[in-house]
């Protein structure tokens, strides 16, 4: 069994800026992890934004706290805390915080078609 938070030494070493607009941290990754890419956290603050991006695997972001909006290539939808969105592979993707609160993700990703393991 792993157990993992955010103030695990571990996790706080992988702390990085998140697509121009939010702190992110690896709770959990592919060194210990079989069937999945990472578990990360990100965090982004009022009126910032993970800008627009690619990412070669197929992704689901759960809104823990704020609210914002989410698009997926042409469909943009606002999001609350509760809500998980499916973000496929390739697909354009940009969250933006529009609330008055910072914004608390948590991102699950695929493995990357491919990747050896």
């Amino acid at each position: 069994m792993i157990v993992r938070n955010l103030e695990h030494k571990e996790v706080r070493a992988t702390r990085y800026r998140a697509h121009d607009g939010g702190t992110a941290h690896m709770v959990l990754d592919a060194r210990c992890l079989e069937t999945l890419m990472f578990l990360a956290h990100a965090a982004v603050p009022v009126g910032e934004k993970l800008s627009a991006h690619i990412d070669p695997m197929e992704e689901i972001y759960i809104i823990q706290t704020g609210k914002g909006l989410m698009q997926v290539d042409q469909e943009t939808r606002e999001v609350n805390p509760g809500d998980a969105i499916h973000i496929p592979i390739g697909s354009v993707h940009e969250l933006t915080n529009t609330g008055d609160k910072e914004m608390t993700i948590l991102v699950v990703a695929g493995l990357i078609p491919g990747y050896p393991r």
